[in-house]
């Protein structure tokens, strides 16, 4: 008899099922967003890395660490200096910008091979299409990362393969809707040089738009796996194979290998896949999904990294232990181990009364949306200490359009929300002097999906001069609560404000403001916030990406320059909903 840990609870197993299923482990194993996972596993340091997509987000492609793959650490991002892809910056689109990277090592290299997205450019415009090769031979030391290499191919999602020729092939997504398909050519990944013509090998099994493609080398055959049906609830995993790289590819009689389509399950959209194999030997494999339920209208975190265990008998297909849930049972796991080097944090981590202190760093978990005006943001700068100076740019969130950048970008830092359920606030000094200048929070998906509230100076209702106020607005492709302001009360200029972020339930959120109290100021408890506005996770919930939490300082497309200073920035976790059943698994 044998004991596999579910929750809190111990329940037996008998000893042929034991032998096989002997572990419980929990999704999303890398919360919120983090889409199009890819997967690797170097066995002299018994260490899994993972990386996946980030869009119009820099720092760009996380690289995550674990050795008991449920814990992963960030170790760095692959693109971590606007010089690597200065094309990032000029993206356009809200779901542009880096899509479906693939992480591979070979020969003691890690390759990091993506696709840069213009997506608002038609799709057989081939300036639409830039494909490009990272490398590096130290993961730890994100600098080492080199320059972009880039290669000509007309589609998405390229992942490297090396044959027994030694030669180095890709296989991509082909763009055109009139030929779907998945194309192979032999590129040279440190030249970018296409060595060979592009040849159609699979076209999937009918699914919409064949994507996502990978292909593994396993006793005399190459799998060709791949992902189906769009990405959202039609969202599969498929897989063909053939004793040639350039096939014929005769499909898996049981197709699709995974998905959680057409089910009730919590966990749905589950595609875009990759395998590996732990130290044991035992099979693996990643995939994204979306927290939504059946009825997929709210899942702001967007596209999160699940897990399953893969059994790939000599000679046979890979068989996923599927559904995706959010408990399951798979393989032994590899011991349980939190000593990985770096100082990045854990995925699951949340941020305890983060104080930016002198001589530190902006944290290496914070993201911006395109790369960075540097100067916008200063660690304790003078007279200021352990707050981050926020200087405004011209355009605000939404940006020109709500889709392009724009000239002087836009001053914005967050962190993803990781959590189904959290709390998110921060202290803020701002005395505004000039009608538009605006500091604030924001709850954010992209440039045409958020929702933001911050300190303003604006025209009062009866307008006379300008006076404080709270500002709060959203934009969503649906409907959102009407834009509002409410004054700031007398007794509250002139002071440190906290404003703050919380999720009611799982499909609310409120904006909140208070009088910042510092730490055993009045007993430690702040006057009652006031309560701005609520608004719904539906208005996040699209597309490819996931929810961010952060601040933001703007003029409005105004003249203003006047700086504000962030301190105490705390962002905690409180619940993650694993199931429909809404029971929480801390």
């Amino acid at each position: 008899m044998y004991f596999l840990q579910l929750g809190f609870a111990f329940v037996a197993l008998p000893g042929p099922v034991a032998s096989q299923f002997l572990t419980a482990f929990y999704n999303p194993i890398i919360p919120g967003f983090h889409p199009d996972p890819s997967c690797i596993h170097v066995p002299e340091e018994d260490t899994f890395y993972c990386a996946s997509s980030t869009f119009n987000v820099f720092p760009g492609i996380p690289i995550y660490a674990s050795q008991d793959l449920t814990s992963w650490r960030l170790v760095g991002h692959v693109l971590n200096r606007a010089s690597q892809l200065p094309d990032l910056a000029i993206s356009n689109g809200s779901t542009s910008g880096i899509w479906a990277p693939t992480l591979r090592r070979h020969n003691g290299t890690f390759y990091l091979v993506t696709t840069l997205v213009h997506d608002k450019r038609p799709e057989q415009d081939p300036s639409r299409w830039d494909n490009i090769v990272f490398e590096t031979k130290d993961l730890w030391n994100e600098s080492s990362w080199s320059d972009a290499v880039h290669f000509k191919f007309q589609g998405y999602d390229p992942s490297p393969v090396w044959d027994k020729d030694g030669e180095s092939y890709v296989v991509g997504a082909h763009a055109y809707r009139v030929e779907p398909g998945i194309h192979l050519a032999k590129v040279d990944l440190k030249t970018g040089e296409v060595k060979s013509d592009w040849t159609n090998v699979w076209n999937g099994t009918g699914g919409l738009a064949p994507e996502g493609p990978h292909i593994y080398q396993k006793d005399g055959y190459y799998y060709l796996l791949a992902a189906e049906g769009g990405t959202s609830e039609d969202h599969m995993v498929t897989i063909a194979r053939s004793k040639n790289l350039y096939g014929p590819y005769d499909n898996d009689p049981s197709n699709p290998v995974l998905t959680n389509a057409n089910s009730t399950n919590y966990f749905q959209a589950v595609g875009h896949a990759d395998l590996f194999q732990d130290g044991r030997g035992n099979w693996w494999g990643v995939a994204l999904s979306v927290r939504s339920g059946p009825e997929y209208k709210t899942f702001p975190m967007g596209r999160e990294t699940v897990l399953t265990n893969v059994t790939w008998s000599n000679g046979s297909w890979p068989v996923f232990n599927g559904p995706i849930k959010g408990a399951m049972r798979g393989w032994q796991l590899p011991r349980i181990i939190q000593d990985l080097p770096g100082d990045g944090p854990f995925a699951h981590e949340g941020d305890e009364d983060l104080e930016f202190s002198p001589g530190s760093k902006i944290p290496p978990h914070f993201i911006y949306w395109r790369p960075p005006i540097k100067e916008n943001y200063v660690v304790s700068p003078k007279g200021h200490p352990n707050t981050l100076q926020l200087k405004p740019s011209k355009l605000n969130l939404t940006g020109l359009d709500g889709n392009t950048g724009g000239p002087g970008g836009q001053t914005f830092v967050g962190r993803r929300q990781s959590d189904t359920l959290f709390d998110y606030n921060v202290d803020i000094d701002f005395q505004p002097t000039v009608p538009g200048e605006e500091v604030g929070i924001t709850l954010f998906l992209s440039q045409n999906h958020h929702a933001r509230m911050g300190i303003a100076l604006l025209p009062s209702t009866n307008n006379t001069k300008p006076s404080l106020q709270f500002s709060f607005h959203a934009i969503s492709y649906i409907p959102v609560p009407s834009s509002l302001t409410v004054p700031v009360p007398d007794g509250w200029h002139n002071r440190t404000l906290t404003l703050s972020l919380e999720t009611l339930n799982t499909t609310h959120y409120s904006f909140n403001a208070n009088i910042a109290v510092a730490p055993g100021g009045n007993g430690g408890k702040p006057p009652k916030p006031i309560r701005i506005a609520t608004v719904p996770g539906e208005i996040i919930s699209w597309g490819f990406t996931g929810a961010i939490v952060g601040v933001y300082a703007t003029a409005n497309g105004g003249d203003g320059t006047t700086p504000a200073y962030v301190s105490r920035w705390n962002y905690r976790g409180w619940g993650q909903v694993r199931d429909n059943w809404d029971g929480l698994l801390a």
